[in-house]
């Protein structure tokens, strides 16, 4: 089943809002309307499979584009806005996506080799009807889409395109896109590795439909459920809120300002949110930090999801005292796993608090030693997964997909252990990677920006407990003795080459670096 036809299968021809900001007001009709004409555009130009990156914060330019892509069978590459051009050139050559459309707020004027859309190039009248683009020269099938040896771009197969009559868009209703088989790929979500090379996670129709159907049967959303987004949607946790409110007619309150408390707390209040999510420092700088929260009083708030990392024990029992009527979700993902892995009830809280809970319904978590047997309760081991959720693979990176999915189970590289009734407790991470705010950072991108100063000799970037962040990046460094960097100068040159939430929060130098008896760096000294 394509995914799109599923998530509107029941919600399309509501005239209830869908979208909401400050900007926007969008119902379902209004947002349905423009996926299907704009999914039949790309039908009309592109072949299935064919990858077309988003670049766009949250707004109905993304929603629309991300759904329309995917209904019309081709691939949907969401992006960062603030992603580096180093990280983007290689993105557009590892994908071979001719096509990137981005909205009139991110601040990249050209991607060599490729086509822009902006915002203002697709073309819908005042009856909400599409007539056209402003560009067409570098549409597959022209010159400008060719490879060097003259083959079109990461098609998957050929068809006949031709450009249709502008009244083949006219029509009033929601229509059922190409049919598409569960493991046919939808979206690819880049995610830092454990090296400074990102990684694209493959995720199907029949993944995003699993989770979504999984994800819904335990928290119970329905028709009357408006969710406050501050996540991201390039972030497969913000997708989530997108996918099982569309698919059960609920509302989404779009806010991209959370440094802005104010408009938060205004948000929760004016729209009469019934839910909220985030990641650890979400809930942390609320906590800590809003004295207008803890005092505060919301009274549609039903629930809140939390994600993205560990959120201390502590900050959970302050929120349940504060807030004893709203269910708080502990839960726990990864992007291989389209969003979801597990949850904890919230009525599970006082007795396993700490615990990430079990399995979501349809979802098989076990904890395994080295060998695959299963731990008994005290003991560590990794925690691995298997279900319809689970990834496709990893795009252009087969080694990085056997070492991640084995005989059918998705090896999250997470450690942890359980107890006697099989609720899970995560230990530590296998991998390197380090969240800051719900996004993994890759240490050794930082390092490489900060051994290239002269006078640097070494460096490792671990992460650190943070009473905001949850997690925060500290670069430990050392330098030679005529070295005269400061640790400004260490911040400023992380500031020119990286994303602003990769900065190193602490600068730690030392005379040499601590090392095991193998000669390996040796992470968490400090």
């Amino acid at each position: 089943m394509n995914a799109i036809d599923y998530f509107f299968q029941d919600s399309a021809g509501l005239d209830k809002e869908l979208l909401i900001s400050g900007k926007e007001h969008c119902s379902y009709r209004e947002i349905s309307g423009k996926v299907y004409r704009l999914s039949r555009w790309f039908s009309s130009h592109f072949c299935k499979g064919d990858k077309i990156i988003l670049i766009s914060p949250n707004n109905s330019f993304f929603v629309t584009v991300y759904l329309s892509v995917m209904k019309a069978g081709c691939v949907v590459v969401p992006l960062n806005p603030a992603i580096e051009p180093s990280n983007l050139e290689y993105i557009v050559s590892k994908t071979g996506a001719g096509h990137a459309f981005l909205h009139s707020s991110v601040k990249i004027d050209e991607i060599p080799g490729m086509e822009i859309f902006r915002e203002d190039d697709i073309l819908f009248d005042s009856g909400n009807q599409l007539y056209g683009t402003n560009k067409s020269s570098g549409l597959p099938g022209s010159q400008k889409n060719m490879n060097n040896n003259g083959s079109h771009r990461s098609s998957v197969h050929h068809r006949p395109r031709s450009t249709p009559e502008l009244s083949e868009f006219h029509t009033a209703e929601y229509v059922e896109g190409p049919g598409m088989e569960a493991d046919d790929p939808a979206q690819i979500i880049f995610t830092s590795g454990s090296t400074a090379v990102p990684k694209g996670v493959m995720i199907s129709h029949g993944n995003l439909v699993a989770n979504t159907n999984s994800i819904l049967e335990y928290l119970k959303l329905d028709r009357n459920d408006t969710m406050l987004v501050v996540l991201p949607f390039f972030y497969c946790y913000g997708l989530s809120l997108l996918h099982t409110h569309l698919r059960v007619g609920g509302t989404l309150v779009l806010n991209n300002s959370f440094m802005f408390l104010g408009s938060v707390l205004r948000d929760l209040r004016q729209y009469k949110c019934t839910g909220f999510a985030g990641v650890p420092s979400h809930f942390q700088i609320l906590l800590r930090k809003s004295d207008s929260f803890r005092n505060g009083h919301f009274p549609h708030l039903r629930y809140v999801t939390q994600a993205g990392g560990k959120l201390h024990k502590a900050f959970i029992a302050e929120f349940t005292e504060l807030f004893p009527e709203v269910r708080f979700f502990v839960m726990y993902g990864q992007t291989e796993a389209t969003a979801r892995l597990s949850y904890l009830p919230p009525e599970k809280l006082p007795e396993k608090l700490g615990s990430i809970g079990k399995g979501i319904p349809g979802v098989t978590l076990k904890v395994v030693d080295e060998q695959g047997n299963d731990i008994i309760p005290g003991q560590t081991g990794e925690i691995i997964a298997r279900g319809e959720n689970i990834m496709l693979g990893y795009f252009g990176d087969e080694e990085a997909t056997q070492l991640a999915l084995k005989d059918g189970w998705l090896h999250t590289g997470d450690l942890g252990t359980i107890d006697e009734d099989g609720y899970i407790y995560l230990n530590a991470r296998k991998k390197e990677m380090i969240k800051v705010g719900g996004k993994r950072v890759g240490p050794k991108e930082i390092e490489e920006v900060i051994v290239s100063l002269p006078g640097v000799i070494d460096c490792t970037v671990e992460g650190y407990d943070h009473p905001e962040l949850g997690e925060a990046i500290r670069a430990i460094v050392v330098k030679n003795e005529e070295s005269v960097l400061t640790k400004d100068d260490i911040k400023s040159v992380c500031a020119r080459n990286l994303a602003s939430y990769k900065i190193p929060t602490d600068v730690v130098f030392q005379t040499k670096m601590e090392t095991s008896s193998t000669g390996k760096k040796v992470k968490g000294s400090l």
